[in-house]
């Protein structure tokens, strides 16, 4: 399992994103409304959009919460313009870390970022100073209770998957970028998603022992995650299964 999505798995048992339910909402809403003024508001011929509707159904955002951004993204954002931004950098123990932005104000973003990095004992690179670690990769999750393994293999793999996987209660399928709308419409015609999206997938973790770098990367990461303008963090800390702060 991807850093970040691990990440995210910790964070849901300790009940941590019930309390920033309107701060993800927030950042969701963005996401929509940039895919829909970019790529159109259909998302049958838009698939940013498609994709950023199931990240949002993914975490129950109301229907009429993702309708009202794709109209208010069709609509031109009213001269808003935002863009992607990805930093990258160490945070502590060396942890490689990417913080993928959507901004409409590239230096408070990038002010934000670097007090994030330098406040956690961390250092904000360069282009390409940790990104050559991690590996582009479409990630499909599908629930793995009732149904057979080798069938949901079988066709993941049928349908153009890299790689499959079982991960606690999911099924992790792998694609590559260019094949991952493929795969995610061939499978979403028999299965359910607990997950469907583009990853920077680390191609090797790193164990962080000591327990004050444990707990710098966990609120490290937390600020992040707080911020209105950071979309996603990935990072290849391997997090121990009994993390508790």
């Amino acid at each position: 399992m991807s850093g970040h999505s691990k990440w995210k798995t910790i964070k849901n048992k300790k009940g941590k994103e019930d309390a920033k339910r309107g701060a993800i909402f927030t950042k969701l809403a963005r996401y929509i409304m940039v895919a829909a003024r970019d790529g159109g508001a259909d998302p049958e011929y838009n698939a940013s959009l498609k994709a950023a509707i199931d990240k949002a159904k993914a975490e129950n955002m109301p229907n009429d919460n993702i309708d009202r951004a794709i109209k208010k993204g069709a609509g031109g954002l009213d001269g808003q313009n935002y863009e992607n931004i990805i930093y990258e950098g160490y945070g502590p123990g060396g942890v490689a870390v990417l913080v993928q932005c959507l901004t409409d104000n590239r230096n408070r973003t990038a002010a934000d970022v670097r007090h994030a990095f330098d406040a956690s004992g961390g250092n904000l690179g360069q282009n390409g100073s940790v990104s050559f670690m991690f590996d582009h990769k479409g990630v499909i999750w599908i629930p793995a209770e009732g149904l057979d393994e080798e069938s949901v293999m079988m066709e993941a793999l049928d349908a153009g998957a890299e790689d499959f996987s079982k991960e606690v209660d999911v099924f992790e399928v792998l694609t590559s970028v260019t094949a991952f709308n493929d795969v995610r419409n061939r499978l979403s015609a028999n299965y359910k998603f607990e997950k469907a999206d583009l990853d920077y997938i680390p191609q090797n973790y790193s164990e962080v022992s000591d327990p004050a770098h444990q707990k710098a990367l966990f609120k490290f990461l937390d600020n992040l995650e707080d911020n209105d303008d950071v979309q996603e963090i990935y990072h290849n800390w391997d997090i121990p299964e009994d993390l508790d702060f």
